[in-house]
């Protein structure tokens, strides 16, 4: 018995001690924090996971969209890339047809390529975009409600 409380003592602290570290960790099944309606029409949340980190050189940003929201037209100064965790989501690149993205698409938006992407009419959207951190987002023109809804019009059934 004293044997065991000996090993006790002397194993508890290094247990304690092995789990506890200083390593940056975060997790990509926080929903984040609710974004403010400043360039979408809806409900989202974003979560920074890794940003604005010069040694790695890009951002990882988790983005969750309710069914029905729009995002605005927007361009990037490096690729971005979009993979599609959850749900379904509108994409278009401009002078482009939109298309709808499925849970476990991976689409590739050159640099300096307005676009937008969203949440489908009927579906929310759960994505990871991964983009380069040294200049912000350039938004560029109001997706308005009327082409939102032309756009899930126009593309009922192909989901």
């Amino acid at each position: 018995m004293r044997n065991s409380i000996f090993a006790l003592f002397i194993l508890a602290p290094l247990y304690f001690f092995a789990q506890s570290s200083n390593y940056p960790v975060s997790s990509y099944l926080s929903e984040g924090t609710k974004a403010p309606n400043t360039h979408y029409i809806g409900e989202a949340w974003l979560n920074a996971i890794i940003h604005d980190d010069a040694e790695l050189g890009y951002n990882i940003t988790k983005a969750t969209f309710r069914a029905n929201s729009t995002l605005d037209w927007h361009k990037h100064s490096s690729v971005q890339v979009l993979i599609i965790v959850d749900g379904q989501a509108y994409y278009q690149e401009r002078g482009k047809d939109p298309v709808v993205l499925k849970t476990g698409d991976v689409i590739k938006c050159p640099k300096d390529i307005e676009h937008w992407h969203t949440s489908t009419k009927e579906s929310n959207v759960t994505y990871l975009a991964l983009y380069g951190g040294e200049k912000p987002t350039q938004w560029t023109e109001v997706l308005t409600q009327e082409y939102y809804d032309s756009v899930a019009e126009n593309l009922k059934g192909n989901w």
